[in-house]
């Protein structure tokens, strides 16, 4: 066949596309355990990191089952679905159910010799989705730690929601008033008072970013009153 001719060219070029294509199916196929083993293994350490404990991923399956003695799955109600994995709930399709066809994971782990309960969160920031979690103490109320993170906020403002000086604002804050009403922990633009016991400081420049955590905080926690109402 005449190189230079334009059925050999168009022969060509479906063949390199043809070949390119089968290299890359078979590397993503081939890679794609690994990608959600390290998946699995990153969200044990950020929900691990709100009770203090930082391991790298070698050591994440060990310390998640030392620290993490329940995995539960709730119902709106507060009582729990034992037929779901809560580990493995996707909470981006259970935001898109109703209140009442969702379940909600918590995880409860002890420390120290105290009882934590880690809430999972999934919201919107201003270009994508944001998501962590919140730790809170054995009274059900204050909370003891929080990691946030995103798919794409801005750099060097939205992005700031994964920096330690923004999630360590929540420690020690409280999702409940003293009259015991469900008031949950807002960032506040222009800054929090400090006796402000549910606000934090905003994101200078990343306004939207914070209201996304805000929304993000309030609609996910408020799901468990139930559960954190009982005995």
């Amino acid at each position: 066949m005449d190189r230079n001719s334009n059925i050999y060219t168009f022969i060509f070029a479906i063949v390199m596309v043809v070949v390119v294509a089968a290299v890359l199916a078979f590397t993503a196929t081939t890679l794609k355990p690994l990608q959600a083993e390290n998946v699995r293994k990153e969200k044990m350490q950020n929900i691990l990191s709100t009770i203090g404990v930082e391991v790298d991923r070698e050591q994440a399956d060990a310390q998640f089952d030392k620290y993490i003695k329940e995995q539960l799955a709730l119902k709106p109600d507060g009582s729990v679905n034992n037929d779901i994995d809560a580990f493995k709930m996707d909470l981006h399709r259970e935001t898109k159910k109703s209140h009442e066809d969702q379940n909600y994971p918590i995880y409860l782990a002890e420390k120290d010799g105290k009882k934590f309960y880690i809430i999972p969160l999934y919201g919107a920031g201003l270009w994508d989705a944001i998501w962590g979690y919140i730790a809170l103490e054995s009274d059900k109320n204050t909370i003891f730690g929080a990691s946030f993170d995103h798919a794409g906020e801005t750099p060097g403002l939205g992005a700031e929601i994964n920096q330690s000086w923004f999630e360590d604002e929540y420690i020690g804050k409280t999702i409940f008033d003293e009259e015991g009403n469900f008031v949950s922990v807002k960032a506040i633009k222009g800054g929090a008072k400090v006796e402000d016991m549910h606000g934090v400081d905003a994101i200078s420049g990343g306004t939207i970013t914070s209201d996304g955590v805000t929304i993000m905080v309030e609609e996910r926690l408020k799901n468990y009153i139930p559960y954190l109402k009982k005995d």
